[in-house]
């Protein structure tokens, strides 16, 4: 994959203003920054990023209603201007509005490359209930003028039943450890982050591996409420180190989502804060939250990791009209722990 020149933004501005653009200095340390987009980057929730070739592709709730197809696709040649490119699916398999006869659109997509094709693993509930599924669909390529391009539907990966789980089966995030040992973290509220084996042939839950690890939860008595969700993985300098989303989202400028992280030694945890107190504990130190009238509630991350540095996908509501727009940090490491950018 080929470097290229990181432009950094150094003065913000909210969508449609004006900001200034220059190169860091050579031998300069590169701050973080909240890089300023353009083009179709409103109404983004849950986003998740890869590259294939030298495109860029966001993938993110939505969809679904009013004719439209479901999983709203993004393209960018720069990762900065984003223009919208289709959906992955015209409607939700036959099976998943029979599982979740409520279900109207697919949430928080996760997208990765293994076993020689792209997975993208979905959920879809009703707001506020653990009655959810994971599904997942393939391609071989991302690209959809290649004569490969072709979304296959795999069908149900996980279900959560109301009466039954005190888990709840959507925000999917796949790890990659290596060729042989792939996990599938997920929740959202009650009992928090869950963590299974993935067999890498199928994509679907281990039948050899069946143990279900718990890596992060949060207290389930109010104001807090069990708020944690979206986990993301990722391995740097030899830590796994684990994101999620603290708090309440879909509130437009009232929405108090943050992000925090904690690291382990091992995928399965336990994972802790920069403090040594374990995420199954309510632990996480903090990585981006509002800071200005401006920007509300940042929050269901995904991580970036390229050869010319990383970056943390989000999205975040704009203070006035409340609407969601995505968002994009460059990430430095520090004393081994993950520095972003502040939102303007």
């Amino acid at each position: 994959m080929p470097h290229w020149k990181l432009l950094v933004l150094v003065a913000g501005a909210l969508p449609g203003g004006a900001a200034i653009w220059s190169a860091p200095q050579k031998g300069a340390a590169k701050a973080p920054e909240v890089l300023q987009l353009t083009g179709d980057i409103e109404n983004v929730h849950d986003p998740v990023i890869i590259k294939e070739a030298d495109t860029y592709y966001v993938y993110c709730t939505g969809g679904g209603r009013g004719g439209q197809g479901v999983i709203p696709i993004r393209t960018s040649k720069d990762m900065r201007s984003w223009t919208m490119a289709g959906y992955v699916m015209e409607k939700l398999p036959d099976w998943v509005t029979t599982e979740i006869p409520g279900g109207r659109g697919a949430w928080a997509p996760d997208i990765s490359f293994y076993s020689g094709r792209y997975h993208l693993y979905y959920a879809v509930s009703t707001f506020g209930s653990r009655n959810s599924v994971i599904g997942l669909a393939t391609n071989e390529t991302l690209d959809s003028k290649s004569p490969k391009y072709k979304w296959v539907d795999e069908g149900m990966v996980l279900r959560s039943y109301q009466d039954k789980d005190d888990w709840n089966a959507i925000d999917p995030n796949l790890f990659i450890e290596d060729k042989n040992n792939v996990w599938l973290n997920w929740g959202s509220f009650w009992g928090g982050i869950k963590m299974r084996r993935i067999d890498p042939a199928t994509g679907k839950l281990s039948t050899r591996h069946t143990e279900m690890y718990s890596l992060s939860s949060r207290d389930r008595t109010q104001p807090i409420g069990g708020s944690v969700e979206a986990p993301f993985i990722v391995k740097h300098a030899g830590y796994f180190y684990l994101f999620v989303s603290f708090d309440r989202c879909c509130r437009g400028v009232n929405s108090t989502y943050n992000v925090v992280v904690g690291r382990s030694r091992k995928v399965t945890g336990p994972y802790v804060d920069k403090d040594g107190k374990p995420m199954p504990e309510g632990g996480g130190s903090l990585v981006i939250a509002s800071t200005t009238p401006d920007w509300k509630g940042p929050g269901h991350e995904a991580v970036l990791q390229e050869p010319g540095g990383d970056y943390l996908i989000f999205h975040a509501y704009h203070g006035t009209t409340g609407r969601s727009f995505l968002q994009i940090s460059t990430m430095i490491w520090e004393d081994g722990w993950p520095k972003v950018g502040t939102l303007p």
